[in-house]
Protein backbone atom coordinates (compact mmCIF):
# COMPACT_ATOMS: atom_id res chain seq x y z
CA UNK A 1 0.00 0.00 0.00
CA UNK A 2 1.51 3.54 -1.14
CA UNK A 3 0.11 6.86 0.30
CA UNK A 4 -0.12 7.91 -3.22
CA UNK A 5 -2.92 5.43 -4.48
CA UNK A 6 -4.75 5.49 -0.70
CA UNK A 7 -4.82 9.13 -1.25
CA UNK A 8 -6.14 8.96 -4.73
CA UNK A 9 -8.25 6.34 -3.82
CA UNK A 10 -9.95 8.88 -0.87
CA UNK A 11 -9.90 11.38 -3.17
CA UNK A 12 -13.41 10.31 -5.21
CA UNK A 13 -16.67 11.03 -3.04
CA UNK A 14 -17.77 8.09 -4.63
CA UNK A 15 -15.29 5.63 -3.41
CA UNK A 16 -15.53 7.25 0.41
CA UNK A 17 -19.27 6.51 0.30
CA UNK A 18 -18.67 2.94 -1.18
CA UNK A 19 -16.11 2.57 2.30
CA UNK A 20 -19.00 3.99 4.54
CA UNK A 21 -21.05 1.53 3.34
CA UNK A 22 -18.67 -1.40 3.61
CA UNK A 23 -18.22 0.18 7.43
CA UNK A 24 -21.28 -1.53 8.24
CA UNK A 25 -21.01 -4.73 6.40
CA UNK A 26 -19.56 -6.84 3.52
CA UNK A 27 -21.35 -6.26 0.45
CA UNK A 28 -21.02 -7.58 -2.86
CA UNK A 29 -20.32 -5.21 -6.03
CA UNK A 30 -24.37 -5.48 -6.77
CA UNK A 31 -25.15 -5.15 -3.50
CA UNK A 32 -22.72 -1.88 -3.71
CA UNK A 33 -24.29 -0.76 -6.71
CA UNK A 34 -28.30 -0.70 -6.05
CA UNK A 35 -26.73 2.22 -3.32
CA UNK A 36 -25.74 3.92 -6.33
CA UNK A 37 -27.09 5.62 -9.84
CA UNK A 38 -23.73 3.82 -11.52
CA UNK A 39 -23.09 1.05 -13.99
CA UNK A 40 -21.94 -1.93 -12.98
CA UNK A 41 -18.67 -1.09 -15.00
CA UNK A 42 -18.49 2.06 -13.01
CA UNK A 43 -18.77 0.25 -9.68
CA UNK A 44 -16.13 -2.30 -10.69
CA UNK A 45 -13.93 0.25 -11.54
CA UNK A 46 -14.08 2.18 -8.07
CA UNK A 47 -14.06 -1.28 -6.05
CA UNK A 48 -10.65 -1.85 -8.47
CA UNK A 49 -9.26 1.48 -6.89
CA UNK A 50 -9.85 0.81 -3.69
CA UNK A 51 -8.46 -3.24 -3.71
CA UNK A 52 -5.38 -1.35 -5.51
CA UNK A 53 -5.24 1.03 -2.42
CA UNK A 54 -5.41 -1.57 -0.28
CA UNK A 55 -8.50 0.00 1.53
CA UNK A 56 -11.06 -2.55 0.42
CA UNK A 57 -10.27 -6.62 -0.26
CA UNK A 58 -12.81 -9.07 -1.76
CA UNK A 59 -13.59 -12.48 -0.15
CA UNK A 60 -14.89 -15.27 -2.95
CA UNK A 61 -17.91 -17.40 -1.78
CA UNK A 62 -19.36 -19.58 -4.34
CA UNK A 63 -20.72 -17.25 -7.07
CA UNK A 64 -19.95 -14.32 -5.39
CA UNK A 65 -17.65 -12.00 -4.17
CA UNK A 66 -17.37 -9.92 -1.30
CA UNK A 67 -16.07 -6.60 -0.67
CA UNK A 68 -14.64 -5.65 3.04
CA UNK A 69 -13.19 -2.61 4.67
CA UNK A 70 -9.29 -3.55 5.19
CA UNK A 71 -9.15 -1.65 8.57
CA UNK A 72 -5.73 -2.28 8.95
CA UNK A 73 -4.87 0.00 6.33
CA UNK A 74 -7.39 3.00 7.64
CA UNK A 75 -5.25 2.42 10.64
CA UNK A 76 -2.04 3.43 9.13
CA UNK A 77 -3.19 6.52 7.18
CA UNK A 78 -4.59 7.60 10.59
CA UNK A 79 -2.04 7.20 12.83
CA UNK A 80 0.23 8.82 9.92
CA UNK A 81 -2.20 11.91 9.86
CA UNK A 82 -2.12 12.11 13.52
CA UNK A 83 2.05 11.82 13.78
CA UNK A 84 1.76 15.18 10.94
CA UNK A 85 -0.34 16.67 13.07
CA UNK A 86 1.83 16.00 15.91
CA UNK A 87 1.45 13.23 18.81
CA UNK A 88 -0.04 13.47 21.85
CA UNK A 89 2.03 12.64 25.59
CA UNK A 90 0.17 12.10 28.75
CA UNK A 91 -3.46 13.89 27.18
CA UNK A 92 -1.40 17.02 26.03
CA UNK A 93 -0.29 17.74 22.95
CA UNK A 94 3.59 18.19 22.22
CA UNK A 95 5.11 21.21 21.84
CA UNK A 96 7.36 21.21 18.55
Amino acid sequence: MGFAETFKALSDTARRDILVLLKQERLSAGEIGNHFDMTGATISYHLSILKKAGLVYEQREKNFIYYELNTSVVEEVMLWLSDLKGGQKNGKMEEK
